[in-house]
């Protein structure tokens, strides 16, 4: 008889692909699912059995909107059941240099990228974005790439992205709110170059200004769908639509009934974060949108901003400073709708647009650091965005049942990238033969702990996580020196035909 690595013994095991809900055995053998024996009472063997009756047994959750690029954060999110975090939505100049600077670090997560349309436009216009991310942060208001691009720089910026491509990125980033100077045209052939890829883009929509600026950004997002038949995802549809999700839903339902692809993901929040130098968080364009300063918290410093004129010095020396961003009030049930039904619309994906981590003033960067530091910042999004969707949505306000929240966790994400990645075909499921990517948490105790005031505190109720066949969290513990995430890579389909 044939002895497995790891038996998980009598939990309720999900396989949202099959609809398979039932009480069974798994086992793993190396960084794969070989056996799902129903009933819970298999005559299975593993070097090491787990009694997990009473826990529901998921398919590890995926994270398809994710800045955490250091291995604190990332392991907040494992924290939370997250045993894969793309970067999607700003994405990576340097594709084959973040895959191996994280293959050559470890990470306790899968990880992979799209490549960076922001990042790329900035480097034509002559900025340096080689720290990536930061490089972005630091740059957000730097008039040299908030402009038309010359023809030569558009067709640097499209080769740019094509090089990516072929480097294995999972689509295209597109940051295209933090540049409202961009043409129509450039969106256009972005779209188009992602078509041609068979790739996805993932857009933060653009931002007019005004308290409908969602709906505009996702009429925008449509269109280029419809001109480039390129899979478009509209990144955060909550924190961009706001009040208008009923309209941005009603119209993505229409592209999607005339054959668009078009998919989205929200986060269970009522507020954003961001640099506070980004363009819509100018003083004249949150007075057109229906914000004030004091709707922003500086977050090195939790100073809720009092007037435009300090508003405009932070954002004057410190461009790349994060910042929350109140678009919505948590405690008032008439703005909770609204986050609400942007998680509870069809095939919406969960995904935490988690952040970097700000450490407390005066501290030297420990960028290892593990606890996490007293006194670290982020939004609380960043360790307890997954734990909170069954808190919240499933047991608190009963809105979801289990087995969809797990599905919109897993399978949701996993299924946007089946055609870009090989890889994904394999995730988001409990079969013979998928990854063994697995979460095992108790549906009546799993929670967030991560709160505004206290952002790193981890997810409860959580008591394993896998991540390739090797245990990250045991019995509600983390190893903080288990790294067994492996890169999520795009098939590159057309390289080289272009």
């Amino acid at each position: 008889m044939s002895e497995h690595d790891i038996v998980l013994r009598g939990g309720r095991v999900i396989d949202p692909e099959t609809g398979f809900d039932a009480v069974a055995d798994v086992a793993i053998t190396g960084a794969t699912i070989s056996a799902v024996v129903p009933g819970g009472s298999s005559d299975l063997h593993g070097r090491v059995e787990w009694d997990v009756s009473g826990r529901v047994v998921s398919p590890g959750f995926i994270d398809l909107h994710s800045h955490c690029d250091d291995l604190p954060s990332r392991l907040l999110q494992v924290c939370d059941g997250v045993t894969t975090a793309l970067e999607l939505e700003a994405g990576q100049r340097d594709i084959l240099g973040a895959y191996a600077r994280f293959a050559e670090c470890g990470s306790p997560n899968n990880f992979g990228f799209s490549a960076s349309w922001a990042l790329a436009r900035m480097d034509v216009c002559g900025l340096d974005v080689s720290a990536g991310l930061p490089s972005f942060l630091a740059n957000i208001g730097a008039p040299e790439w908030h402009r038309v691009l010359t023809d030569m720089e558009h067709g640097r910026l499209i080769d740019a992205l094509s090089t990516q491509l072929d480097a294995g990125a999972l689509g295209v980033g597109i940051l295209l709110g933090y540049c409202v100077e961009t043409p129509a045209q450039e969106y256009l052939e972005v779209a188009t170059l992602a078509a041609a890829s068979d790739v996805p883009t993932f857009t933060h929509v653009r931002d007019t200004g005004r308290p409908d600026s969602g709906l505009f950004g996702a009429e925008e997002v449509v269109t280029a769908a419809l001109s480039s038949g390129a899979h478009m995802h509209l990144c955060h549809v909550n924190s961009t639509s706001v009040r208008t999700i009923d309209q941005v839903h009603a119209l993505l339902d229409r592209a999607r009934a005339q054959g668009l692809r078009v998919t989205t993901e929200a986060y269970p929040y009522g507020s954003g974060a961001t640099g506070i130098g980004a363009g819509f968080l100018d003083p004249r364009m949150l007075e057109s949108a229906g914000l004030e300063p004091t709707d922003i918290v500086y977050l090195p410093t939790l100073e809720r901003v009092e007037s435009a004129e300090r508003l405009e010095q932070l954002r004057s020396e410190d461009p790349g400073g994060l910042a929350i961003i109140e678009f919505l009030r948590e405690e008032r049930p008439d703005d909770l709708g609204f986050p609400t039904r942007a998680l509870l619309h069809a095939d919406t994906a969960v995904a935490s647009d988690a952040m970097p981590l700000v450490p407390p003033a005066g501290a030297a960067a420990e960028p290892d650091a593990w606890p996490i530091p007293a006194g670290t910042k982020t939004h609380p999004r960043t360790a307890g965005t997954f734990a909170r969707i069954f808190r919240w949505y499933v047991r608190e306000m009963r809105l979801l049942d289990v087995a969809e929240a797990v599905r919109r966790c897993t399978l949701v994400p996993a299924q946007i990238f089946e055609g870009v990645s090989p890889d994904m075909k394999r995730k988001g499921r409990v079969q013979v033969g998928a990854d063994a990517d697995i979460v095992v948490f108790d549906a009546e105790s799993i929670a967030d702990r991560a709160t505004y005031a206290s952002p790193v505190e981890t997810s409860v109720g959580i008591a394993h996580v896998i991540v390739n066949g090797v245990s990250v969290v045991c019995d509600g513990t983390l190893e903080p020196k288990a790294l067994p995430g492996r890169a999520i890579r795009g098939a590159a389909t057309l390289a080289g035909a272009r």
